[in-house]
């Protein structure tokens, strides 16, 4: 049994098709098949079931496969510790970033980032919450940047910043007021998008009751949610860092969000609690802090290297 071989089979259990598993090895497909066998031969079980249509894990083969990643995922651990002990930031970074915070860092984060570490191999997805962190538990992806305060068991968050929302409304919006308060926005015309906008600290107690608000805005982005605003009426809630993607026209018709009650987003770091690539982390946190306001960051961020 060798590291390779249980690549393999976590990878055919991936893609759920020999020849796609191949293809992401880059071997061929006898090749793969023939290592497969070879282990299945060698450990006396069938791993895969294969029929013309699929390849499903056996039950026996599931649990294998459960352990070879964790396997995997140690043995990766090696590396991770020559990586970060050399003078400079190397190897592959994946990162998952939330789609309703992408639009505002990935532009300059990817051309900062290839820029000051032009040694490591970036890979960056867009991933909803759960998918973000069932890919980090598994080791997917290094990395994820997410709205915070979402605890899940394994997994460490560190918080990177806070960002002030503010009220869009539309041009022909009954409440022409100055500025907003969350009871004002208590109201049949607001426009919610639930995971961009629905914290569990927020003001925006709201969005736990689906009768307040013109209804649950389940997909799409900020912009969308801006435009549906324009079509239709009402109002809406948008993160400071949208604030510049707006027309001269859109900016008449934003309003600060006033009041003691917290109105904002909190984006943090999730990794692994076992993550041991300091320095990597670090080189993540030191782009951030050029792409994000300086007055939206958090004190330890400013402070710089993150120590796990």
């Amino acid at each position: 049994m060798t590291l390779q071989q249980l690549q393999y089979i976590i990878a055919v259990d991936k893609y759920r098709s020999f020849a796609k598993a191949a293809q992401h090895c880059e071997i061929t497909q006898p090749t793969l098949s023939k290592m497969i066998a070879k282990l299945e031969e060698e450990l006396e079980v069938r791993i895969f079931q294969r029929s013309n249509r699929s390849v499903e894990p056996t039950k026996l083969g599931a649990r294998i496969i459960e352990q070879a990643t964790k396997t995997v995922r140690e043995a990766g651990r090696i590396n991770d510790i020559v990586f970060d002990n050399a003078n400079v930031v190397t190897g592959d970074l994946r990162i998952s970033v939330g789609p309703s915070i992408a639009p505002y860092i990935l532009p300059r984060f990817i051309r900062f980032y290839s820029s000051d570490f032009p040694q490591v191999s970036l890979f960056i997805e867009e991933m909803r919450r759960e998918s973000m962190f069932e890919a980090i538990d598994k080791g997917l992806i290094d990395i994820g940047i997410a709205i915070g305060d979402n605890r899940r068991d394994g997994i460490l968050e560190i918080p990177v910043y806070e960002e002030p929302f503010w009220v869009y409304v539309a041009e022909n919006c009954v409440r022409q007021l100055p500025a907003f308060t969350p009871e004002h926005l208590s109201h049949e015309s607001m426009w919610v998008m639930k995971e961009a906008q629905c914290l569990r600290d927020s003001a925006f107690s709201f969005c736990k009751g689906r009768e307040t608000g013109r209804r649950i805005y389940e997909a799409g982005n900020i912009e969308t949610l801006v435009r549906v605003v324009d079509e239709n009426g009402g109002f809406t809630i948008i993160p400071e860092m949208h604030l510049p993607l707006l027309s001269p026209s859109q900016h008449k018709n934003v309003r600060p969000l006033t009041g003691e009650c917290l109105s904002m987003r909190r984006v943090s770091l999730y990794i692994r609690k076992d993550f041991t690539r300091q320095k990597t982390l670090n080189s993540v946190v030191s782009t951030l802090l050029k792409v994000v306001p300086r007055k939206m960051l958090k004190p330890a961020v400013l402070r710089g290297n993150i120590r796990l």
